[in-house]
Order: structure tokens, then sequence, then C-alpha cells
């Protein structure tokens, strides 16, 4: 029996600087999202208008997500990624500008200019993400996905734990605009990293297509594989009910009174317990049992943010939280895996984006339900009902997909 390397993908050149670019990305996404966050927190004191700020990601990313997995697959997925990282970095320089009172009482339009920069991140993400996962799926041989994807994962984690508790001191102790200008450095530091990777050239596409079949292929394709639509289902329904980060902001400032500081621990406390989870799967990947291991996870994902509702006590918050980290990662890496097992080359862009729509997109979805959901209920009756309802859908998904609960990743390789 061949011994498992947990470190056999960090050993490819062309991966190892595409995950430094991730991270320092990452960093740069966490951070402004913090941020964001917490001057709109300042400005409105409004769950609500924080709740907006995920619909104002979200629904510039459903409209053109088909379209950018078809961008992925045609057109070189490097220079996708670099040209919509320029766009962000435009973007964050609008919100340094209108950090500024002065600027902004000129305009007089209250928090509007910052929920179009939301916008226009949303349609970066968009065309960032598949472009991402079909890029690095060409980055390494097949017998290395599960390891890449458990290396990504822990990575992401680690720079979403590193961004949110970065921006949090930075705005508590030197304001907005020395947050902005962090967020800047590390976007121009992730494209310099990025300029040494390899040009990869994508795979031969079905030229007789049309434009529509293209866009629509992608749907079918999942719709049509039971254990695709079952990983993703499952993790949209998780995220869009039982996702609490849109109102940390709120917990923070309110019920633990720990400012943005806290805020800063907060945020990083779920991605701390998925990094450790993805460094015990490297070692111990849940390849045979995987549909047990994904429908175990996310229920506990669905009770650890009960918990947390509850909880009074920043320490205790921060332990529930990452428990909750510690729980979604597995259903990441999963998903991740079977994402890139089932999926053939030349669709992997037009796949990877009807994978955003389900959970991309619920991130932001998720935050407006969050935001309407205490408006309505108050936040924390709205933050048990979303864990609960995770609950519900886990039971439902595994009464309809008995394939999923069968999964055996190994069997896909």
């Amino acid at each position: 029996m061949e011994k498992h390397d947990a470190y056999a993908v960090l050993k490819v050149r062309d991966f190892r600087l595409f995950l430094s670019y991730r991270f320092f990305i990452t960093i740069a996404f966490q951070m402004q999202g913090l941020v964001v966050g917490w001057q709109m927190y300042e400005l409105t004191h409004d769950p609500l208008a924080l709740g907006l700020i995920g619909l104002a990601e979200a629904l510039p990313f459903i409209s053109v997500a088909l379209y950018s997995g078809h961008v992925a697959d045609k057109y070189n997925r490097q220079r996708i990624i670099a040209w919509f990282s320029v766009l962000f970095l435009f973007g964050t320089i609008l919100l340094y500008a209108f950090s500024f009172n002065e600027l902004m009482s000129t305009l007089a339009l209250g928090v509007i200019p910052i929920y179009f920069v939301v916008a226009l991140t949303g349609i970066v993400r968009a065309f960032l993400y598949p472009s991402t996962i079909a890029l690095m799926a060409q980055l390494v041989p097949r017998h290395l996905y599960t390891n890449s994807s458990t290396w990504n994962s822990t990575v992401w984690h680690i720079a979403a734990i590193s961004g949110p508790a970065l921006g949090g001191l930075i705005y508590g102790f030197f304001g907005v605009q020395a947050a902005y200008i962090v967020v800047l450095i590390f976007v121009l530091f992730a494209l310099s990293l990025l300029f040494f990777v390899k040009r990869y050239q994508n795979p031969p596409i079905v030229l007789t297509e049309t434009i529509r079949q293209r866009l629509s292929s992608g749907l079918r394709f999942v719709f049509r594989n039971q254990i695709l639509l079952g990983t993703m289902s499952l993790d949209m329904f998780a995220v869009l009910f039982g996702g609490a980060v849109a109102m940390l902001p709120i917990f923070a400032a309110e019920i633990l009174l720990v400012g943005p500081q806290g805020l800063g621990f907060l945020r990083a406390a779920p991605m701390l317990g998925a990094v450790l989870m993805s460094l015990l799967i490297a070692y111990r990947p849940p390849a045979a049992s995987a549909g047990k291991w994904l429908f175990v996870s996310v229920a506990g994902f669905g009770l650890s943010i009960i918990c947390f509702a509850i909880s009074k006590n920043f320490y205790l918050s921060l332990f529930l939280l990452f428990c909750s980290g510690l729980f979604d990662n597995i259903s990441v890496i999963i998903r991740a895996t079977t994402l890139q097992l089932l999926t053939p080359d030349e669709m992997r862009g037009r796949v990877a984006s009807v994978n955003s729509i389900f959970i991309g997109s619920s991130n932001e979805i998720g935050s407006f339900e969050s935001g309407l959901a205490a408006k309505l209920m108050g936040l924390v009756p709205s933050v048990i009902f979303g864990g609960s309802m995770t609950l519900v859908v886990v039971g439902i998904i595994a009464k309809k997909s008995p394939l999923l609960r069968k999964l055996n990743l190994r069997a896909l390789k």
C-alpha cells in the first residue's frame, strides 16, 4: 500500500505560487468585508443595513455567474484572475475615498456609494471563482485532487482568520483609512505572485455549441448528478439559514461588548477551527465514508450556531464559532474534492460557476436573510431559527439523496 504524503501537492511549484496568491487576495477580501460591515454599522446602527450588504453583493454575483463560467472555459484563466483582481483593487480605492466624511457629505448619497462598491465586489467574485477552481485543477495531477482541495481550504481559512483579525485591530486602533490602505497592499502583493505562475492553456472546447447551450450546460450537468446536486444543496441551505457572520457586528457591540477588536476575533474563530480540521484531514482524509461525514458535519455546524446564539460570554462564543468552523470545513473539503473528481476538464469553469451560485451567493443572501430575520424576530431568536433550519435541511437531503449518503471518494479516483 502506497504511503499517504500529506504534503505531496505542496511540492508542485505553480500550485505553491497560486496558493500564495489565494492567501493574500483572501486576506484582502476578508479584511475589506469586516471593515465595510463595521463601517456600515457605525453609520446606520441597523441590522437590515448589514443584511443589505450581502444582498448588494449577491444580486450582481448571481446575475453574471453562469456567464463567468463560460468565460473561464473559453478564455485564459490566469488573465481573467489578474484583470478581476485589478478591478477589486479599484473598488478598494473607491472605498478608501468614501471613508472620508467630507467626500460623502459632498456626494450627499448616504451609504449608497458603499453599496455600489459591494456590488462591484460581487461581480469580481463571480468571475474569480470559476477561473480559480478551474485553474487549480490544471496545476496538479488527478490523484492529488483531494490533497490540493485540503491545502487550498487550509490556506484559505488561515487567510480568513488573519483578514478579519487584522482588519478589526487596524480599524480599532488606527481607523478605517488605514485598514483600506493595508487591503490595497495585500492585493498588490497577490498580483505580483500571480505573475510568476506558468501560463496554462484551457482544455479544448466544443465550438459547435451556442452561447445559450454553453451557459446552460453546467446547470444540466449538476442537476442530472444526484451527488453534486446534493452536496451543493446541503451547503447552500446550511449557509443560507445557519450563517451568523453578518450579525456579528451587533453581537460584538450589543451582547458581548467587545468592539471592533473583538469582532475581528469573532470573525476569525470559525476560520481557526477550519484550519485545524484541514490539517487533520490532510493526514486522515474522510474518503471512504465521505457521505456519512458530510451529513454529520453540517448537523454539527447547525448545533454550534444555535448554541452561539444563546451564549452571552465572549470566550464561550469564540469556542462555539470555532466548533462551527471545524464542522463546516469537513463539508467544504468533501464538496470541493467531489466537484473536481466528477467534472470533465472542459466544463470545470461552468460547473464551478453553478457551484458558486449554490454556495457563494448563499453567503450573501444568507446575510440578507439574517438581517431581515433579526429585524423581524429579534437578533437571538433569528440565529436560533437559522441553526434549527439547518438541522431540518440535513434531514431532508439525507432522505432524498441515497447516493450521497453512500459517497466514497476513493471509488471516484
